[in-house]
């Protein structure tokens, strides 16, 4: 299949990685929703047909091929009906706020302190690899129980993972382009089973308070539990986007502010608006920026356009966050602009479970470390390179401070 755009069939995924920006400005001013080759699949770019796509009764959930082809079957953001609904109720206990706000600072803030105390003393850090990140991973792998799990290695595998997941580059007869990524995610995920296959025997037999045992037993008839075939593409899942989210959101938040050092001063001399500038820094830069995607149930229309019966849409929650239509400036990160509803957790049945986990990871991390280094800014002498179509975030936020 062609675009009806023609510039659309020269878009690469190389382009789109570095910075998909310019090419969904123009999907967004052009085609809301537009075939676009090198994916394979229907994009929807503003914040109308993300909605529309995402909440509406014509489309279901589906996994994207490059997803499915790294997480499995049945992986949670990729299935419907009972399925869906099972899965949902074995990772949402967790993550009810209540439940949340039940353990949160004990998990999170210890790890938080811990991390920004081991280069507090350096004067500079790189962020991303020193602090949210490994935050990012290690509140999420012990909620999980890979307590024995190095922060280094939740991290590789989840940038393994990520490369895999994105690896959407198609050629015309819809075969990937390049192999080597789905290699890297396979020996990953070699290692996640090495290491949890025997904890989840252990767990059948000794069930404890970590997430991976509950997603066992909770809900199943007294001797039973779920099949680890069943739960492990959902725990990929978890291993990637869940530990991706709330370390990209910190260091896009960081990266939003540094520039402004009004709005900076502002969230170190008042800690209350840490969750706004955290809102506005995933608004900015979602970490989920284009990774979701549905499938038309029937022939419908969205913003005009027609979609055929089991045509793939991909929910490019980034670019809808940049709508001109619904926010003012939104390429500036703007601590100050109205508090508008954005998409950086999706919308529909399969919004983000964890955005409630998330948003306090990311709080508590920010306090932590700027109520140690209040003085923190970003090291100029070192540029700030964003990355990622499907995940997006800096891969480096160098930062230094007087001692």
């Amino acid at each position: 299949m062609t675009s009806t755009l023609s510039w659309l069939d020269e878009i690469t995924m190389e382009e789109l990685e570095r910075n998909p920006y310019p090419v969904y400005e123009r999907l967004r001013a052009e085609a809301p929703v537009a075939f676009v080759p090198v994916l394979g699949a229907y994009v929807a770019s503003t914040t109308e047909a993300c909605r529309a796509v995402a909440a509406g009764d014509d489309f279901d959930g589906i996994i994207p091929p490059a997803g499915g082809r790294t997480f499995g079957h049945p992986a949670i953001i990729g299935v419907n009906g009972d399925i869906h609904r099972d899965l949902r109720s074995m990772v949402e206990p967790a993550l009810q706020p209540a439940e949340v706000d039940r353990w949160i600072e004990d998990l999170v803030r210890p790890i938080a302190r811990r991390y920004v105390e081991a280069f507090e003393s350096d004067g500079r850090a790189d962020l991303v690899a020193q602090f949210c990140e490994p935050v990012s991973v290690r509140s999420l792998g012990d909620l999980l129980g890979l307590k024995d799990v190095s922060s280094d290695k939740l991290r590789e595998w989840f940038h393994k993972l990520s490369d895999s997941f994105t690896n959407a580059a198609m050629d015309e007869d819809g075969n990937f382009l390049n192999q080597e990524r789905f290699d890297e995610g396979d020996r990953a995920k070699e290692e996640i089973r090495s290491v949890v296959d025997p904890l989840i025997d252990h767990w059948i037999e000794h069930p404890d308070d970590s997430a991976i045992s509950h997603w066992l037993h909770d809900g199943m008839p007294e001797g039973q539990t779920r099949d680890r075939e069943y739960i492990y593409p959902t725990l990929y899942v978890f291993l990637l986007g869940a530990m991706q989210e709330p370390g990209h959101a910190m260091s896009s938040t960081l990266a939003g502010l540094f520039p402004r050092p009004e709005q900076f001063e502002a969230v170190v001399d008042e800690p209350g608006l840490i969750p706004r500038a955290i809102a506005e820094g995933m608004r900015w830069t979602a970490p989920i920026w284009s990774g979701t995607a549905r499938i038309a149930k029937r022939d419908t229309v969205v913003s005009g356009i027609e979609i055929s019966e089991g045509s793939v849409v991909m929910l490019s929650y980034g670019s809808a966050n940049h709508d001109i239509d619904v926010f003012d400036a939104p390429s500036r990160y703007d601590l100050t602009r109205p508090p508008l509803p954005h998409l950086a957790f999706g919308a529909g049945k399969h919004a983000c479970a964890g955005i409630y986990f998330a948003n306090n990871v990311s709080r508590i991390g920010l306090e932590e470390l700027l109520e140690t280094i209040p003085n923190l800014e970003r090291d100029t002498s070192e540029d700030v390179e964003f990355w990622g179509w499907g995940f997006r975030g800096p891969k480096t936020l160098h930062a230094r401070w007087e001692i």
